[in-house]
């Protein structure tokens, strides 16, 4: 017989799209959200520089971005972004994705943001000019403990790009353990929160498999200030003055099948 001591309330998860940059961050902050009732991931959605089929900002292959999808069982949505896009052209992108996953019921926007207020209300504003909220499950944790999580879950990642303004070549390459972290120094912050340095993950608890690849060449690429246009109007952060003073070292990674 029913009776209301046996009635359970049961809430309909809320749908939401996961913001993938196939790091640590994201690997951690899916790991959580994934264990949230509250939430139910449709998609993991990828910014992709179009010239070059790579990850924005990390650099890394879309062919192991789509490794990483297929090994966690969720679809993968990939925006198509050009090379340095002004403001105007990544949101107007961004835009159009969000309105297309929004006739599908989905309402929230899962990000791995740690602690910078300004990308955090940057990012709610226009959430909510298209009806949208976001989610931010790893906001305010210290990030000395989130590394120390992330690497007691079992998760492993390999650092593919790093900001000569925090990190040398000597970086690029490594597989962040204790010693990767001993390494860093002081004004470096571990988890790389304020661009230092990406990472792209490639075992660990929200994977069916791990990821096969290799190591490839090592590269220095250093970006050109837009001519003609205020280079603080670009979706890279480059409001520093010095911005374009410093390059990136690059660790290119090859699938292997």
């Amino acid at each position: 017989m029913f009776t209301i001591e046996n009635y359970i309330s049961v809430s309909t998860p809320k749908k939401a799209l996961f913001n993938w940059s196939s790091g640590k961050d994201s690997a951690l902050t899916l790991y959580k959200i994934l264990q949230n009732s509250d939430f139910k991931i449709e998609y993991l959605l990828t910014s992709v520089n179009h010239q070059y089929q790579r990850i924005s900002m990390h650099g890394v292959r879309v062919e192991l971005l789509k490794a990483q999808a297929k090994s966690i069982g969720l679809p993968l949505k990939i925006m198509q972004i050009p090379e340095m896009p002004t403001m105007e052209v990544y949101e107007n992108v961004m835009t159009e994705t969000l309105t297309e996953l929004k006739k599908q019921g989905i309402t929230h926007s899962v990000f791995g943001d740690i602690f910078l207020e300004d990308l955090r209300k940057y990012r709610e504003d226009k959430l909510a000019t298209l009806g949208f909220e976001g989610v931010f499950p790893l906001w305010k944790i210290p990030t000395h403990d989130l590394i120390q999580e992330f690497i007691s879950l079992g998760f492993k990642t390999i650092v593919v790009c790093v900001n000569e303004r925090y990190l040398d070549k000597s970086f690029v390459g490594r597989i962040i353990d204790q010693d990767f972290i001993n390494d860093l120094p002081e004004n470096v912050d571990v988890c790389g929160e304020n661009g230092e340095f990406h990472t792209f993950t490639f075992d660990g608890p929200i994977f069916s498999e791990p990821i096969k690849f290799e190591i490839g060449e090592i590269v220095y690429r250093k970006y050109e200030k837009p001519k003609n246009e205020d280079s603080s109007n670009t979706a890279c952060d480059t409001n520093a003055s010095d911005a374009f003073d410093f390059g990136f070292w690059y660790c290119d990674l090859i699938e292997l099948k």
